[in-house]
């Protein structure tokens, strides 16, 4: 698991839970809609956005398509239960991802935009450094 606090636009948030649920199904007009947002009941990794204006459109296998104006925040848990997400507004349509990830959710991430190539470089080496054996002196 890694910790996530990294500033977000919100459609780049998007995109990382569209990556992370239903990209492979979600009909094309749903994916180039930047306001159609992928919801899930808790039981199954939960998924919600909080918005001053939501409609709901059509549910496609576990996940509610919704149409949403003025997102306040989104919380994301994926439905293995490692990764666990939330992004709150800051100013419109801007704002700040916090929480834990898995690896498989890194690269989505990184995918979608939220993570930035030198982040996740900058990781990489932190953790292969991590890994080396310590020089014991005497």
């Amino acid at each position: 698991m890694v910790t996530i606090n990294m500033a977000s636009s919100l459609e780049n948030f998007r995109r990382f839970i569209i990556s992370s649920t239903c990209k492979s199904y979600a009909p094309r007009s749903y994916l180039d809609d930047n306001e159609v947002f992928a919801e899930r009941e808790e039981d199954l990794g939960s998924i919600y956005v909080e918005a001053a204006d939501k409609v709901t459109l059509k549910k496609i296998r576990d996940i509610t398509f919704v149409n949403a104006r003025d997102i306040l925040g989104i919380i994301y848990n994926s439905k293995s239960g490692n990764t666990s997400l939330k992004w709150r507004q800051i100013k419109r349509d801007n704002g700040k991802v916090t929480g834990e990830a898995s690896s498989n959710s890194l690269t989505n991430l990184a995918e979608s935009g939220v993570l930035t190539l030198d982040w996740v470089e900058n990781y990489l080496r932190k953790k292969t450094e991590d890994k080396k054996p310590k020089e014991v002196t005497s």
